[in-house]
């Protein structure tokens, strides 16, 4: 009976130190956005700068990542339920639309390619500083949500072998925690990108 008790008491400490190192985490990568917009701001400022629209494709994207993150509440919310078929369906949802905001995302900057608008400069073709902040900050939010894409493929093949249950949703809260951070990120630059533009 000891045992047990002390091995509950390790489990509780454990998760509580992965979701503060998850909160670290996010924490970094705000502060790396933080500077990143406040550098497009000092830039923007110096008087050289060409005003770019968005494509309408990261509108699509947009609307995307937050579905995503509504099927993600359902999926958890589905296991806490014992409901786990209709969780694995929602985890499954989630990932695809993961991929689709990819996609969404990739086409958005063939769009802005097609425009003349390149990321750096190369042979014949010139480059604007202000495209070039549009390519790295949503370019750099992808590389994140790649991560997330990953951590969610992962979770997913460990739902189909039986992982998550109503009494074990603690990867799934984790994974949460980061896939709804990066909504609130893209939401973030899509407003800060389509209104300081």
């Amino acid at each position: 009976m000891e045992t047990r008790q002390v091995q509950d008491e390790f489990l509780i400490v454990k998760e509580k130190a992965q979701r503060n190192l998850m909160w670290l985490g996010t924490l970094s990568i705000v502060m790396i956005f933080a500077g990143l917009t406040s550098a497009y701001v000092v830039r923007r400022g110096a008087g050289d700068w060409f005003t770019i629209l968005l494509p309408p494709i990261f509108w699509v994207s947009t609307a995307v990542i937050i579905f995503s993150s509504i099927t993600l509440n359902l999926s958890l919310y589905s296991y806490r339920q014992n409901k786990n078929k209709r969780g694995m369906l929602f985890l499954g949802l989630t990932l695809i639309l993961g991929f689709l905001f990819a996609w969404c995302q990739f086409n958005g900057w063939a769009e802005l390619s097609a425009n003349g608008i390149y990321f750096v400069q190369s042979k014949g073709q010139t480059s604007l500083i202000s495209g070039s902040f549009i390519y790295l900050l949503s370019g750099l939010h992808l590389a994140h949500v790649a991560g997330g894409i990953l951590t969610l493929f992962f979770t997913f093949i460990r739902s189909l072998l039986g992982a998550y249950s109503s009494t074990n949703v603690h990867g799934l809260r984790i994974l949460s925690i980061y896939w709804h951070f990066l909504d609130v990120l893209w939401i973030y630059l899509f407003v800060f990108l389509t209104i300081y533009k």
